[in-house]
C-alpha cells in the first residue's frame, strides 16, 4: 500500500506535487508528549501524597506515581493526533474524483494509524499502572498475569483502559487499510468512541449530580480532542506544504471556535458540580481548575490571532503559511501543557462533599422525594446536557437555514418549520423536563419518554425535511472545490450503507425489533443502572424512529424511492408487532431491573410489577397514534402525488397544444370509422380475399398453381 499507488490522473495539477521533501511531524508529536507528560508529572508531584492520604492507600512507588501520568499524557496526545488527522482527511482536504484518498488525505490517515498504535500501547500499559495505583502495590506486582486478570474485573478504571486499548487497536488496523474517502468519517467516529470508556469513569461518574458531570465530561473530551487534534493535523499539513491549506485553516477555525465554546461551557458546569465556590482558591483541585481556565483563555487568544492574521494572509496568498505555522506552533505548546494540567486534575481528588449523598443521589445523581405527577413533569426540570443541547442546537441550525433561504428570496413551507420545531420541543421535553428526570427511576415514565422519543418526535422531525433544507441552503463546493457539508450529505445519501439501512425490512426491524430486544430480551433489565446505557437507549430510540419514518413518510430525498403502496404495507406490517409488544409487556410477571428499582428506596414506588404493566399499557395505547398519523400523511402524500402528476400532464399539454389528447381522440375516431365501414380483423380479411381469388380462378389456372406448388 504505497503512496505512488494513489497518484491520480484526474486530481488537481498541484494535489500530488509538493516541492521538496515533506517536513516530518514526528518532532511535534515528541515535543507535545514531553510537555504534556512533564506538566502532568509536576502537578501530580504536588497532589499525589494528598490523594494517597485521603484514600488510605500505601505509596506504590515512583514508577507508578510519576509513570502513570506521563504514560497517560503520551497516550492522550496520541489519541488527539489520531482524531485530528482523521478530521483533516475527512473534512479539510478533498479526495480524488474517483473517491480514493488524495496524497494529503492518505498521509493524514497513515499518521492516524501510527498514532493509534501508540495510543493502544499506552492504554495497555495503563492497565497495570492503574491497578498498581489503586491497590498500592508496586508496579512489578501489578503487572503479574494473575494480578492483572483478577484486577480487571474489580477496578472499573482498569477495565476502561482495556476497552480503550482495544478500540485503539481496531482504529489502527482500519486506518492502515483505508484508501477510500468515505471511510474516514466512520474512522473518526471510532476514534471518538475510544474516548468514551474513560469519560464514563472517574470523578464525574460517581457521587451526586454524576449525570450532569458525566455528560459535561463527554462534551468536554470530544471538543478538546477535535480542537487539539485538528490543530496538530493542520500544523503538520501546513509544514509539509499540503494543498488547500487555506481551506483547511478556515474550516478548522470554525471547528475550533465551536469547540472553545463547548469546552468553556462544559468545563464550568463540571467544575460547579464537583467543587463548591468557596474551595476554588483554597484547594489544590480548585487552583488547578483556575490554571486550566487561564490556559483555555490563552488558547482562545491564539485562536483569535490566527483568525485575524493567519487566515487573511492565506486568503491573499495560499502559499503564505508562515503566520499559520507560527501561531499554530505556539498554540500547540499551550495545548499540550493544558492536556498535562487536565491529567493532573484527574489525578487530584476533589474536596469532599459537604453532606453524605443519599442512595438516589448516588444512583441517579439527584433526589426524587415526591411521586411523579403532572405538575412535577411540567415544573421539575433537569436539563439533559446531551439531548437537551442537541434539541436546542437542531432548532438553531434549522433557523439559520431558513434565514439563508429568506435572504435569497426563496420560500419554505410553514408547516415544515412548525413540524421541525415541534419535534425539537418533544426531544427537549422528553429528556430535560420532569419526564426525563423521573424516567430513570420509574418504568412507566421511562416508557412514556420512550414513546415520545421513538414515535412522536421522529415523525415531526421527518416532516420538517431537514435534508432538503440543508441541500437548498448550503452552497455547492463547485467542480474543483473542496467538498463541504452539502457534498458530505449527498455522499452519505448515495452510500451503500444508506441504501442498506433504508430498505423497508431493515428499517422496520431496527425500529420494532429494538422494543423486543431491549425489554423482552433482557437488555434493559441488565443495564438499567448504567448511565451510558441510558444514553445509548435514548439515542437508539431517536435514530431508529427517525430512520423508520424517513423511509415511511419522508419528504427528504432517500436512497430508495418507494411507492406509496409499499410505504403503507410497511406501516401496516409494523402495527401488529407493536401492539403485541405492548400486550406482552402488560402480561409480564417478573420485574425488569427489580433489584435496581428496589435499591433506590423510593417509598412511593413499591408496586413495581404494577408500574411495569402500566408502562406496557402506555406502549400499547400511545404507540398506535403516531402510526395512524403516518397513514394519514401517506394518504395525503398519495393524493398530492396524483395532483402533481395531473399538473405535469396539463403543463405538457399546454406546451404541445394537447398533442397527446389529439392523438388519443384521433385513435378513437379511426376505430369508429372502421366500425362504420364494416372493418374486420386483418386475418379474417386476408382469408376472405384468398377464398374469393380461388373462386375466380379457372381450372387450368388451378392446375398450374398446383404444379408450381409441387415443384
Amino acid at each position: 500500500m504505497a503512496t505512488p499507488d494513489l497518484a491520480p490522473t484526474d486530481s488537481p495539477p498541484e494535489s500530488t506535487q509538493h516541492s521538496g521533501a515533506p517536513a516530518s511531524s514526528t518532532a511535534i508529536f515528541v515535543v507535545s508528549g514531553l510537555i504534556a507528560g512533564l506538566t502532568a508529572a509536576i502537578v501530580v508531584g504536588f497532589s499525589a501524597s494528598q490523594a494517597l492520604t485521603l484514600l488510605g492507600i500505601p505509596d506504590p512507588g515512583p514508577i507508578t506515581t510519576y509513570g502513570l501520568p506521563a504514560m497517560r499524557a503520551l497516550g492522550e496526545i496520541a489519541a488527539v493526533i489520531a482524531i485530528g488527522s482523521l478530521l483533516l482527511a475527512a473534512f479539510f482536504v478533498p479526495p480524488q474524483k474517483s473517491g480514493v484518498l488524495d496524497v494529503d488525505g492518505y498521509r493524514a490517515v497513515r499518521t492516524a494509524s501510527h498514532a493509534a498504535i501508540v495510543w493502544a500501547i499506552c492504554s495497555f500499559m495503563m492497565v497495570p499502572l492503574t491497578l498498581s495505583d489503586t491497590s498500592g502495590q508496586p508496579f512489578a506486582e501489578a503487572i503479574k498475569p494473575a494480578n492483572l486478570w483478577s484486577g480487571l474485573d474489580q477496578v472499573e478504571i482498569a477495565g476502561a483502559w482495556r476497552w480503550t486499548a482495544i478500540i485503539a487497536v481496531v482504529l489502527a488496523i482500519l486506518a492502515r487499510l483505508t484508501l477510500r474517502w468515505w471511510w474516514t468519517p466512520l474512522l473518526l467516529l471510532v476514534g471518538l468512541l475510544g474516548l468514551m470508556p474513560l469519560a464514563l469513569t472517574g470523578h464525574s461518574s460517581s457521587g451526586g449530580s454524576h449525570d450532569i458531570a458525566t455528560n459535561s465530561l463527554i462534551l468536554h473530551l470530544v471538543a478538546a480532542s477535535l480542537w487539539a487534534g485538528g490543530l496538530f493535523a493542520l500544523l503538520a499539513h501546513a509544514r509539509r506544504g499540503g494543498d488547500y491549506t487555506d481551506v483547511a485553516a478556515r474550516r478548522f477555525s470554525t471547528v475550533a471556535s465551536i469547540c472553545f465554546v463547548v469546552m468553556g461551557f462544559s468545563g464550568v458546569i463540571n467544575a460547579i458540580v464537583r467543587l463548591p465556590l468557596d474551595d476554588v482558591f483554597t484547594t489544590t483541585y480548585g487552583r488547578l481548575i483556575v490554571a486550566k481556565t487561564v490556559a483555555l483563555i490563552i488558547l482562545g487568544f491564539f485562536g483569535w490571532a490566527q483568525r485575524s492574521r493567519a487566515l487573511p494572509a492565506l486568503a491573499e496568498n495560499p502559499k503564505s503559511r508562515s503566520a499559520l505555522i507560527r501561531f499554530a506552533g505556539a498554540e500547540t505548546i499551550v495545548m499540550a501543557a493544558t492536556i498535562g494540567l487536565a491529567i493532573g486534575l484527574g489525578r487530584t481528588p476533589p474536596p469532599p462533599p459537604l453532606s453524605i449523598p443519599s442512595i438516589p443521589e448516588v444512583e441517579l445523581g439527584y433526589n426524587l422525594p415526591d411521586p411523579p405527577s403532572f405538575m412535577a413533569f411540567v415544573t421539575d426540570w433537569r436539563f439533559d446536557l446531551m439531548f437537551g443541547t442537541a434539541a436546542i442546537a437542531a432548532a438553531i441550525l434549522y433557523g439559520i437555514g431558513l434565514r439563508k433561504l429568506a435572504k435569497r428570496g426563496d420560500s419554505w413551507p410553514v408547516g415544515r418549520t412548525i413540524a421541525w420545531m415541534s419535534g425539537c420541543a418533544v426531544l427537549l421535553i422528553a429528556t430535560s423536563s420532569g419526564v426525563g428526570k423521573y424516567a430513570p427511576a420509574v418504568f412507566s415514565v421511562h416508557m412514556g419518554a420512550h414513546m415520545a422519543l421513538s414515535m412522536l418526535g421522529p415523525v415531526l422531525l421527518v416532516l420538517g425535511a431537514p435534508i432538503t433544507l440543508a441541500l437548498r441552503a448550503l452552497d455547492p463546493a463547485g467542480k474543483d472545490g473542496v467538498p463541504g457539508i452539502r457534498e458530505w450529505i449527498l455522499t452519505a445519501l448515495h452510500s451503500p450503507f444508506s441504501r442498506f439501512i433504508t430498505h423497508p425490512i431493515v428499517a422496520a426491524v431496527l425500529f420494532v425489533g429494538g422494543f423486543y430486544a431491549l425489554y423482552l430480551g433482557g437488555i434493559y433489565g441488565a443495564t438499567v443502572d448504567s448511565h451510558s446505557a441510558h444514553l445509548l437507549m435514548n439515542l437508539h430510540f431517536i435514530l431508529s424512529g427517525y430512520l423508520f419514518y424517513w423511509v415511511a413518510i419522508g419528504i427528504d430525498p432517500s436512497p430508495r424511492q418507494l411507492q406509496p403502496v409499499t410505504k403503507l404495507a410497511m406501516v401496516f406490517g409494523s402495527l401488529p408487532f407493536h401492539a403485541f409488544f405492548g400486550v406482552a409487556l402488560m402480561s409480564t410477571t417478573a420485574v425488569m431491573g427489580g433489584a435496581y428499582f428496589r435499591s433506590l428506596g423510593l417509598g412511593w414506588n413499591n408496586d413495581l410489577i404494577g408500574d411495569q404493566q402500566l408502562g406496557g399499557s402506555i406502549a400499547w395505547a400511545t404507540g398506535e397514534i403516531p402510526l395512524m398519523v403516518v397513514m394519514l400523511a401517506l394518504l395525503v402524500q398519495w393524493s398530492r402525488s396524483d395532483g402533481r402528476t395531473a399538473r405535469r400532464t396539463d403543463r405538457a399539454a399546454e406546451r404541445d397544444h394537447d398533442a397527446d389528447l389529439a392523438a388519443h381522440n384521433a385513435m378513437f375516431a379511426e376505430l369508429a370509422r372502421r366500425d362504420r365501414e364494416g372493418w374486420k380483423p386483418r386475418e379474417a380479411a386476408d382469408a376472405e380475399t384468398a377464398s374469393e381469388d380461388s373462386a375466380d380462378e379457372t381450372p387450368s389456372e388451378k392446375k398450374s398453381d398446383e404444379s408450381s406448388t409441387s415443384t
